[in-house]
């Protein structure tokens, strides 16, 4: 979305015009769209790395006395071997899983709440300045949340206050990342790029966890201490070489919200629905944005896939790390580095959703396909994924497949359902309100799942968390079979006049 006007004369930044003096020339249109795609991937990435160190330092807070009765007969006691065996008040007390699901419900309720604000500040700013600052002071929490381990600080008033603002700032990033990307790729420029582009998430948490397990043997806090100052140091260099949109650098408007649009959208035979581009129209109120059809369905509907996803997030390398594998225990490193599995499934489901979604164009067919396939996946992974470890590999790299797979294409459905909704009459504006409402309720699902993951485990055990994903995983496919009968429609239609005209999927809508 061009932003001169709201967020006064578009400056460029600083760290191109050193490299404009330094070649002597600006550069082309493709170099300033290279360098916003490799810096929002990365900036993205980032943002999810920083949101696993909870999830890997989990059963290091929590305490394992099994580990101090081991280490005391090797004689093998460690600085970090006494802080793994002991935990770390409050969180090793008889209320430390309900203590650990309070302190993600904490960051994620505020990143829920700050999600349905945060891009209408955006819109009001310089983007670069507020992704930039987002970056920083995210950063800056997730390294004082670590610095609870150097200062030695049990209260747990500090925990959840830090992770309140780290919330908070971390709900800068995606309003902020869409926009870019969609300023730089207009219409019908989505594609593999796209799909490429959105592995960041899993990438993301790969890296997290990858960095946070590294870490543990230098005591926890190290865990966040390191993404944290990694993610600032990211802020900085966006600050410096982030170009926002093409006419910060003297070069022509690519695109705008408008582009995230799908031209490949059916119009239907009378085309009653070609109505003109209302890019600029008014923006819809809250309320009246909830009263769309369909929309109530479809928030709830990324309400319930998101809270399976962010359950696995923040409680896979705990459930790992409690749950023994060919009758062993392993340790929390251990539980973290083979956590990342569960990711490299759903970089793969991702790539797979999106072909087949690309193929067809019925991406709501496609999400409810891999999502109804995601119960038997679970179960098998409760029920058999301790025998051996070859078969916990491949139980959660399916998991994550089906799991993390349909994610963005739930997403995707939904937006291009109420791009075609005739109230919104191609109202961009309009459009932006009712993603940023869906994108919101997924959060609220984000922040539940996690949170009641902690009260649950304590008096049902895994067995009833996984009981509440399965329920969930149901639930968000029921709540898209209204969009599949559309699709079926559709396809049966295509197969009737012999050409297809389906909608295909839209890559920059809703996320986390």
């Amino acid at each position: 979305m061009g932003r001169a006007s709201l967020a006064g004369k578009p400056s460029t930044p600083a760290g191109i015009e050193v490299l404009h003096a330094w070649y002597g020339r600006r550069f082309n249109h493709a170099f300033y769209k290279n360098m916003a795609l490799v810096l929002t991937f990365l900036t993205y990435a980032l943002f999810h790395a920083t949101r696993k160190p909870p999830s890997v330092v989990k059963s290091v807070l929590k305490g394992d006395k099994q580990l101090l009765a081991g280490a005391t007969a090797k004689g093998l006691l460690s600085e970090a071997d006494v802080v793994s065996s002991y935990g770390w008040a409050p969180f090793n007390g008889p209320s430390g899983q309900s203590l650990l699901g309070q302190v993600d419900l904490a960051f994620l309720a505020a990143y829920a709440i700050g999600m349905f604000v945060a891009g209408h500040i955006g819109d009001r700013t310089d983007l670069r300045v507020f992704l930039a600052g987002g970056m920083v002071l995210s950063g800056l929490m997730t390294t004082l949340f670590g610095m609870a381990y150097f200062w030695d600080v049990h209260n747990m008033s500090y925990f959840i206050f830090i992770m309140i603002l780290g919330g908070a700032f971390q709900s800068t990033g995606w309003p902020s990342v869409v926009s870019i990307m969609a300023n730089w790729f207009g219409k019908g420029k989505r594609g593999l790029v796209m799909g490429v582009w959105n592995a960041h998430t899993s990438l993301g948490n790969i890296a997290g966890t990858v960095i946070a397990s590294a870490c543990l043997q230098y005591g926890w806090g190290y865990s966040f201490v390191v993404p944290g100052i990694a993610m600032s140091a990211m802020g900085v260099a966006v600050y410096l070489l982030l170009v926002v949109q093409p006419s910060d650098v003297g070069l022509p408007t690519a695109g705008s919200y408008e582009s995230v649009k799908s031209t490949d959208e059916p119009q239907p035979d009378d085309d009653t629905s070609a109505k003109p581009a209302a890019a600029e129209g008014e923006s819809v109120t809250f309320w009246e944005a909830w009263a769309i059809p369909g929309v109530a369905s479809f928030a709830l509907c990324l309400f319930f896939s998101k809270l399976i996803a962010y359950t696995f997030l923040y409680w896979l390398p705990y459930y790992i790390k409690s749950t023994p594998i060919q009758g062993q225990l392993l340790s929390a490193r251990q539980a973290g580095d083979l956590s990342t599995l569960f990711d490299v499934g759903g970089v793969a489901g991702g790539i797979l959703a999106g072909h087949l979604s690309d193929k067809t164009g019925a991406s709501a067919l496609v999400a409810t396909c891999f999502t109804a396939a995601c119960v038997p996946a679970l179960w098998l992974y409760r029920a058999y994924g301790h025998m051996t470890l070859a078969t916990n590999v491949a139980l959660m790299m399916a998991c994550g497949f089906l799991v993390n797979g349909p994610y963005a294409l739930i997403t995707t459905a939904v937006s291009a359902d109420l791009g075609t909704h005739e109230s919104l009459n191609g109202n961009a504006k309009a459009l932006a309100t009712v993603t940023a409402i869906i994108d919101g309720m997924g959060s609220i699902g984000a922040a539940i799942g996690p949170f009641l993951t902690g009260y649950i485990a304590e008096a049902a055990g895994f067995d009833g968390v996984f009981g509440m994903l399965y329920t969930s995983a149901i639930l968000a496919g029921a709540l898209l079979v209204r969009l599949v009968i559309k699709e079926l429609q559709t396809l049966r239609l295509v197969s009737v006049k012999g050409h297809m005209r389906v909608p295909s999927g839209v890559q920059l809508t809703a996320k986390a």
